[in-house]
């Protein structure tokens, strides 16, 4: 267990100064996206582009890819939710049973298909893991950027699914930042599930 620890240390003090930037912008855009505050995806655009080149040179291609789709996410969200703001549609939405079924199979889908590609075609030597953590994403951040109640437990699910991940890949503060994650979309699907129901 010492030896763990310490080498958990050591490797929290090789982490370099671009993960700890990627880290702690990441940190504060999932924070603030669960309050509601718009401010969320200017902030996570630093995130993304310093993520991009973090998982790129780690030959993580699949979240490469998905930082360029987030980038697009936080330019839109950023427009829809302040389209939604001054508007008198409910703040949040939540999908039925069906829709999230559909969700799932959507999922089930595209990591098929993006776990093949990157078994094809790339290096990657986890590629339906990245595949499958790749396709979550993607479904669970539009949902995001719509403000669907069953985004969180999407988040919630892939963050999980992500720490082994970065711990493989020696990722260990973006690890840490994902068990975080976990948290922080547990309690953002908490919150906005009163916002839901105080619009009913």
């Amino acid at each position: 267990m010492q030896d763990f620890l310490s080498q958990l240390f050591q490797q929290f003090l090789q982490t370099s100064a671009l993960e700890w930037l990627a880290t702690t912008t990441g940190f504060l855009c999932v924070y603030l996206a669960a309050k509601q505050n718009i401010w969320n995806w200017p902030i996570s655009i630093i995130s993304v582009l310093t993520y991009l080149y973090i998982f790129y040179h780690n030959k993580l291609y699949g979240d490469s890819v998905l930082q360029i789709y987030f980038l697009g996410t936080a330019v839109y969200g950023w427009y829809y939710w302040n389209k939604r703001a001054h508007s008198e549609d409910k703040p949040i939405s939540s999908f039925t049973t069906k829709q999230m079924v559909a969700t799932v199979v959507v999922i089930l889908v595209l990591a098929a298909g993006l776990g093949y590609a990157l078994d094809t075609y790339t290096d990657s030597d986890v590629p339906y893991a990245d595949g499958f953590c790749t396709a979550t994403s993607f479904v669970a951040q539009f949902l995001m950027t719509r403000k669907v109640l069953q985004n969180w437990l999407l988040w919630v699910f892939v963050d999980i699914c992500y720490i082994p991940l970065y711990f493989h890949k020696d990722l260990l503060l973006t690890a840490v930042l994902y068990l975080a994650f976990a948290i922080i979309a547990w309690n953002g699907y908490r919150d906005w599930q009163k916002t839901y129901r105080n619009f009913q």
